[in-house]
């Protein structure tokens, strides 16, 4: 199955591999550049049917660091366009995140140790749903009002019109790993006590707003997915029951998959990793919210990710590190699965 088309709603993908969003803390200005091209390009080339951006920025504040990917201006979405067109020329679907990072905004790159940022070293004040630091080294945040939400919401249709123009195919709304879209959900970052907090209903108001948005400018059937959070690994958080009832919702909204990912909100949770242990919530979203997902944490092997889908426990299985060890991933596994394996022309002759 992993290598067998598959159509979810409109979308025609090649097979059933999927390139997960990575933020790569390389553009300046919120620009992709070259790096962009050959990073996504080549996994393209390699054969994963769907390729993602990473999560891309829907407004300067919205960045996770100042060197965060953005769609939020036209010269943004003019370079884009290239990128997309190289992916769909490879024969797979580009797809675009869109992103708000919230409270957890205004930090530096992992790989200088990924600390908060001040505005003298180009830092900004964050915004959340409350007035609650992520963690004791981070600012408290301003807690965003009604006008303050309304502009996050014109910022995601905004961002949807410029990646269509732009060329992409799929757009995923980022509502996972402690974001800001996240942190209204989760009731250990969101306390308000107005429309936007409390109940299930309410918490997820701005999402079910930020999806009615975004299908202005991205109408169905244009294929819109949903990254959620499964849960928090925290207690008195958001978990699996909530998150069933949101897909649920989001269906009805127009959704076309959940894409199934977990934690985020809190700092240092104790999570029981290992292999494919996300896979659960995916299954149980697809079995009892009636909608498809895909899977993505801990899947490295070909028969691990084929053993997902013959199970029914997911539609698609998405890769991220896999992807950067291995950008040809799909043909190590076709080699495996003693399927087909289809390359470019031009590498013909080494397979």
């Amino acid at each position: 199955m992993l290598l067998e088309p598959i159509t979810l709603g409109e979308l025609h993908l090649r097979n059933r591999i999927v390139v997960s969003p990575m933020c790569q803390y390389s553009s300046p200005d919120g620009m992709p550049t070259d790096w962009h091209l050959v990073h996504l390009g080549s996994r393209a080339v390699g054969g994963a049917a769907l390729v993602f951006t990473e999560a891309t920025s829907i407004s300067p504040e919205g960045r996770i660091s100042p060197n965060d990917a953005g769609i939020w201006n036209d010269a943004q979405a003019e370079a884009w366009s290239r990128i997309a067109s190289f992916i769909r020329g490879q024969g797979a679907a580009a797809g675009m995140q869109l992103a708000h990072a919230g409270r957890k905004a205004s930090t530096d790159a992992p790989w200088r140790g990924g600390g908060q940022l001040d505005a003298e070293h180009g830092g900004w004040t964050p915004v959340a749903p409350s007035a609650i630091p992520f963690d004791e080294d981070y600012p408290v945040p301003t807690a965003l009002d009604v006008a303050g939400i309304a502009k996050v919401v014109d910022d995601f249709r905004a961002a949807a019109r410029r990646a269509r123009e732009a060329g992409f195919e799929v757009i995923e709304i980022h509502g996972a790993h402690g974001y800001l879209i996240h942190q209204f959900l989760s009731p250990l970052s969101n306390t308000r006590t107005d429309q936007y907090g409390g109940s299930l209903e309410n918490r997820a108001r701005l999402l079910r707003e930020v999806i009615a948005a975004v299908r202005e400018s991205w109408p169905a059937p244009m294929p819109l997915w949903v990254r959620l959070s499964a849960t928090d690994w925290a207690k008195g958080g958001w978990d699996i029951d909530e998150c069933v009832q949101l897909a649920r919702l989001l269906r009805a909204d127009g959704v076309d998959v959940i894409d199934c990912s977990s934690g985020g909100t809190v700092p240092h949770p104790k999570i029981p990793t290992g292999p494919g242990y996300q896979v659960p919530f995916a299954a149980r979203i697809r079995r009892e919210a009636g909608i498809p997902t895909s899977t993505v944490g801990l899947i490295t092997e070909p028969r691990q990710a084929e053993e997902i889908l013959q199970r029914g426990d997911a539609d698609v299985i998405e890769m991220a590190r896999e992807f950067l060890r291995d950008p040809y991933f799909p043909r190590r596994a076709a080699k495996e699965l003693g399927e087909t394996v289809c390359v470019p022309e031009q590498y013909a002759r080494a397979w």
